[in-house]
């Protein structure tokens, strides 16, 4: 049998949480397509993932450290945001991969595009306000700055599902990009709070310590990025190796509530 993880003590869960795992729904919230970013970048120390730490007031894991991601919006479907139609990815589904580089330049101001440096001081700023007013979608920012999407700029690291039992469920897949030179994070501060540049054996380390509260996809997602010694070094490992899809199963045990990986299949 495999031993659970990431032990949630039974003083943090929320009142009834633990007894929902007992008595599984009947019919399971439905899990809604996500995506999110590992952004990297070079240090002295070793390649640095961005994690932002989201509001206290948020509706999903509030005060949490979390990768850049959100759900898919239906403008993530439209096609002709690809440099070539031909090549525009399927595995996963090519919206979330859009919505990876929307939520990215949403939460954080950096428009993971080639070319995006040379746009004008005042375009980004203003696009990026109006995505988060969802009066805009990608493709619009994309058109006025005459840019497209390539598929080699981001990796498909990991697939994640939110275990069945719970009331908020998320069908999540991550991507790995790099910081583009010059580019500068500005987290929006009307979600996230805090923005820390770590290599993923600091934040593993600090996590360990409780003083960086993550939630469990986050946590093993850096730990597969540990020990890598450069960007490039990470970019080529992780671009040959496949990607399975988890939904962790929950169970008892005597300190807390622990996860149990179950493999779905290769995404």
């Amino acid at each position: 049998m495999t031993a659970p993880e990431h032990i949630i003590p039974w003083d943090r869960l929320p009142h009834g949480f633990a007894e929902r795992i007992e008595t599984p729904p009947e019919r399971p919230a439905e899990a809604v397509p996500a995506a999110t970013i590992v952004l990297l970048r070079e240090s002295d120390a070793g390649p640095e993932a961005l994690l932002l730490r989201r509001h206290a007031k948020s509706g999903f894991v509030p005060g949490a450290w979390v990768f850049p991601g959100g759900r898919l919006d239906p403008g993530d479907a439209l096609e002709d945001c690809w440099a070539d139609p031909a090549a525009r990815p399927h595995t996963p589904d090519a919206p979330f991969w859009v919505a990876a580089v929307r939520e990215v330049f949403e939460e954080t101001g950096v428009l993971l595009i080639g070319g995006a440096a040379g746009a004008s001081a005042s375009a980004l700023p203003r696009w990026r306000e109006a995505l988060l007013a969802d009066a805009a979608t990608l493709l619009d920012v994309l058109e006025d700055l005459g840019l497209r999407l390539v598929p080699d700029d981001l990796i498909h690291i990991a697939h994640w599902i939110t275990p069945i039992v719970e009331p908020r469920r998320y069908d999540t897949h991550f991507f790995l990009a790099a910081l583009p030179h010059g580019r500068v994070v500005d987290p929006d501060a009307r979600e996230m709070t805090g923005a820390l540049w770590l290599t993923p054996r600091s934040a593993l380390e600090r996590h360990a310590a409780g003083g960086l509260p993550m939630v469990f996809p986050t946590v093993k997602v850096l730990s597969a990025l540990a020990g890598f010694d450069s960007v490039q070094h990470t970019f080529d490992t992780l671009r040959r190796r496949p990607v399975e899809t988890i939904m962790p199963r929950l169970v008892r045990t005597p300190g807390g509530l622990g996860f149990v990986i179950e493999r779905e299949g290769r995404t």
